[in-house]
């Protein structure tokens, strides 16, 4: 350290120094808690996946619903940092959603596709069954099937994401999460026993039940788990093992402008969120939950830059909701990020040609600055993933960890030093 003429250590003053680094060497998570909360030891991690969210989708966000001089609750967190994506598959370095989420779960890149296990198809500890392990409550909330990549990541282990009657079966027989809550109920029954959500609907009709792996729902319902379908039943539930399937597959419909996009869950991703956490935080010892916004991917594949940007409010809502417990209770960490880029977004000038051609990698907008006469509109550029960093943002103890650019499997290092103590 160097110090001026005019501002120099004293002897002792420098031993303290030396002292409390020591102290942040041998125990960040220590030190994190005294810097972050000062109320003792972390318990809790809400971790926030926006898929296939990156800073462009972020931007275009802050623009439409802040403003120029606005920020997005997500980019108003004190640490900010990256994160690269590139999975270890032999065919491509662009990863999809389950080699990311692997990533994150187990501290091991994998290739597309692989549900938690390594390159040679090995299971993998994952992040949600070892929280459980500790004696934490556990928890998923998404916008997808709640068998989809993303949430199977963190408690369950396949070859190929397509097994999701299998990540649910699993669900049930071996991680247990505590809550549960998304769309996809078509997984956890057999075909020809169609659900609260009935098969083959006029907004879809190739949705329909298709497990094999017999009545999952009743099995849940054996298992202890209360089972819900709508709002009214989700807010009257007691507190306890909680099974949510708001919708036969996802909870919209994701498809191009003027096709049958349908951007209106039947329960929004904040009242979710919030419901987990009333449910996880009785845990003394502390809980995990996942929450994700399945829609900003799925649109972003569609280049429907409307629904992205509905998802994206989305997300911000749920942001809003764990932001104001993380306020509450500084003993937790909540980390907001993306899994990859989708859509090779930018983010233009109205005047700006559009120099990407015709559809679907096109320009969509103009769309409104909040609060300013300006507007903007945002540029696909393929209808797929790309490899460009994903911001990370975090409050909380470690959140500091997060400054800097780190590979995907960072998150599991910092996140797994809070999840798999016995504290």
């Amino acid at each position: 350290m160097h110090s001026s003429s005019k501002r120099r250590l004293t002897a002792s003053a420098t031993t303290a120094l030396a002292a409390a680094l020591a102290v942040v060497a041998v125990s960040p998570v220590l030190s994190a808690d005294a810097s972050s909360s000062g109320k003792g030891r972390a318990r809790s991690v809400i971790f926030i996946n926006g898929d296939g969210m990156a800073a462009a989708h972020r931007e275009a966000a802050r623009l439409y619903l802040a403003g120029l001089d606005g920020q997005l609750n997500m980019d108003q967190l004190p640490v900010s940092g990256q994160l690269t994506t590139s999975p270890h598959d032999p065919k491509t370095a662009i990863t999809d959603s389950a080699a990311a989420a692997t990533a994150w779960a187990t501290g091991v890149k994998t290739y597309n596709g692989a549900i938690s296990v390594d390159v040679d198809g090995k299971p993998l500890p994952t992040l949600g069954q070892q929280a459980k392990q500790a004696g934490k409550s556990t928890g998923l909330v998404t916008t997808a099937q709640v068998t989809d990549a993303s949430p199977a990541a963190f408690f369950a282990q396949t070859a190929n994401r397509s097994a999701q009657d299998e990540i649910a079966r699993q669900y049930l027989a071996v991680s247990k999460p505590d809550v549960i809550l998304g769309g996809g109920e078509d997984w956890w029954l057999p075909a020809g026993t169609p659900g609260a959500w009935p098969d083959k609907p006029a907004e879809d009709p190739t949705e329909a039940s298709k497990g094999t792996k017999g009545n999952l729902v009743d099995q849940a319902k054996a298992d202890g788990y209360q089972y819900v379908s709508n709002a009214q039943q989700l807010d009257s539930a007691r507190r306890g093992k909680l099974l949510g399937l708001f919708g036969n597959e996802e909870m919209f419909q994701q498809r191009a402008e003027g096709e049958g996009d349908v951007y209106s869950p039947a329960v929004d991703l904040a009242t979710m969120t919030k419901k987990a956490l009333d449910t996880l935080s009785t845990n003394k010892k502390g809980f995990f939950l996942l929450v994700e916004e399945e829609g900003i991917d799925e649109f972003a594949h569609e280049n429907n830059a409307p629904r992205t940007l509905q998802a994206l409010e989305s997300l911000e809502n749920a942001v809003k909701v764990a932001r104001a417990y993380v306020d509450a209770n500084p003993d937790t960490l909540l980390v907001i990020t993306g899994d990859h880029e989708c859509g090779g977004l930018t983010v233009e000038d109205t005047s700006t040609g559009d120099e990407s051609g015709t559809a679907p990698s096109t320009e969509d907008g103009p769309f409104p600055v909040k609060g300013s006469k300006l507007q903007f509109v945002m540029d696909w550029t393929t209808g797929g993933h790309t490899g460009a960093d994903v911001p990370v943002t975090a409050v909380g103890p470690l959140a500091e960890q997060f400054t800097g650019k780190h590979p995907n499997t960072h998150v599991h290092e910092v996140l797994s030093q809070i999840l798999t103590s016995r504290h």
